[in-house]
């Protein structure tokens, strides 16, 4: 991830840049809002820190100015500024989230990796996991350029685990994201959705997509 960092403290900067390097992000660091933009316009970032006092342009012009530029990049304000005014006056400028100073790194990282997915999701339109594609705008599904047909829960549910692709999701999560439910132990339905996915995206394709995590759940990934 390539992160533009804009923040008039050196030695802030410096620890900034210094604990986003060791989460192997990529971090520019300018000192002034018009830096800021320069390099902004000439390189391509994911994320855009900005303080809000700043020389030359403060982060409130410079967050206007950044999302004139391209309303897709998500930009955090990091501020001393922490009135409900001023943060009404971050996100009416554009922000996407915003962090009162003193703040936990740990926090930060986490923001920054948040509204990061919020935007990669909210301009994506396709699903992908090797052969298989799942359009979010069509609702059409294919595997090696094969359409199959899903009955809405079943395209449902294999985008719940797409977005969460990798990952080992458990039977109550998939009750509560995608059947909005309490979990109830007595029923297998979920594992009959899973099957169905099983037959429709794996029977005649490799490699296998869908697995069962015995114990803990599914997981959607490459054999």
């Amino acid at each position: 991830m390539n992160v533009l960092l804009v923040e008039d403290e050196a030695n802030l900067a410096s620890f900034i840049k210094k604990g986003l390097e060791a989460e192997s992000f990529n971090t520019d660091v300018a000192y002034d809002g018009y830096v800021g933009r320069q390099l902004f316009q000439q390189n391509e970032y994911d994320v855009v820190i900005l303080d809000v006092n700043l020389p030359s342009i403060n982060g409130f012009e410079l967050c206007q100015l950044i999302k004139r530029e391209n309303e897709r990049m998500p930009v955090l304000m990091l501020t001393a500024l922490d009135s409900l005014a001023d943060k009404v006056k971050g996100f009416d400028a554009g922000a996407d989230d915003y962090l009162p100073k003193p703040f936990a790194f740990q926090e930060l990282l986490l923001r920054i990796r948040a509204i990061s997915k919020r935007h990669e999701l909210r301009y994506t339109t396709e699903l992908r996991l090797a052969d298989l594609t799942l359009n979010l705008t069509t609702k059409v599904v294919t595997r090696a350029q094969k359409r199959i047909e899903l009955t809405s829960k079943e395209f449902a549910l294999l985008e719940y685990m797409l977005l969460h692709k990798g990952k080992i999701i458990s039977r109550a999560e998939l009750a509560e994201r995608v059947w909005e439910t309490d979990f109830d132990s007595n029923t297998n339905v979920i594992d009959v959705y899973i099957n169905y996915l099983r037959k429709k995206i794996d029977k005649d394709f490799s490699p296998k997509l869908v697995h069962t995590v015995i114990g803990m759940g599914y997981s959607l990934h490459e054999s």
